[in-house]
């Protein structure tokens, strides 16, 4: 485990086992630690690397809006790493879309979760959800809005589990700086991913809940049509959280897609 420097910004990383590189990158408004059920057991047969983006978890925010795929670029680059696996869960899957487009001959297999991608234009309706989280955020503080949040279609699926439920919250709860007005945003890289799917070279894993938010579901259907090598699974029963509403499923899926 460890910092790296980037500018005035501090990047924290940790890594478990040694083998094949295997990156985990996390969703909004959590950091890390939502990988812990994938973190240790990877690490048994891949060199594993999870990371909090700016602003998240241990890392230090950004004053400017940045390209968070390039830290993952630096953070590789720093770790002597020259092609790894990448999995990606929503925020997580729009940084590894980026990166692979950007550093194609750095990923060799990419798992996209549930994930957004830079240039999708979301529906008037979840822009309003999300203007009242912030707005609430403002007026009522970040503890507020993260309640509201927790009751976002999107996480309805996960939060109907207690055990998961109470993870989750701690996390939000441990990463109120999301909803700071200081929050710097993330910059697309240009032109916008969205529409340079088709560059994307690595052997990709399209993962989605069933019972996910019909924009994320839709985001799935542009992935599979416009990655050139591309396979999906939808998993049923589950959400947006994938790999924390069912663990041993979502391991077998991505197990199998490293190791085939």
């Amino acid at each position: 485990m460890g910092y790296l420097k980037i500018g005035e910004c501090q990047l924290y990383f940790d890594i478990e086992g040694s083998g094949h590189p295997l990156v985990f990158i996390h969703g909004g408004n959590m950091d890390r630690r939502m990988w812990d059920e994938q973190f240790f057991l990877f690490g048994e047969y891949f060199q594993v690397i999870r990371y909090d983006v700016r602003g998240f978890g241990k890392s230090t925010p950004s004053k400017e809006p940045y390209l968070p795929g390039e830290d993952l670029y630096l953070l590789l680059s720093h770790l002597n790493i020259l092609r790894t696996h990448i999995v990606g869960l929503s925020l997580g899957g729009t940084i590894a879309i980026e990166f692979a487009i950007s550093h194609p001959e750095m990923v060799e297999k990419l798992v996209l979760v549930g994930s957004g991608v830079g240039g999708y234009q979301f529906a008037e309706e979840g822009i309003k959800r999300q203007m009242e989280i912030m707005k609430v955020a403002q007026e009522k503080g970040a503890k507020k809005a993260v309640e509201l949040w927790l009751q976002d279609p999107m996480m309805a699926s996960a939060m109907e589990n207690p055990y998961i439920a109470a993870k989750i919250r701690q996390l939000c709860l441990e990463n109120l700086y999301a909803y700071s007005p200081d929050f710097a945003p993330l910059k697309s890289i240009k032109p916008q991913a969205m529409h340079r799917l088709k560059e994307i070279q690595a052997s990709t894993l399209v993962i989605v809940g069933e019972r996910d938010d019909p924009e994320i579901l839709a985001i799935a259907d542009i992935l599979e049509r416009e990655i050139p090598k591309v396979k999906r699974l939808d998993i049923s029963g589950v959400g947006h959280i994938v790999n924390m509403e069912k663990p041993r499923e979502f391991n077998k899926i991505v197990w199998d897609f490293l190791k085939n």
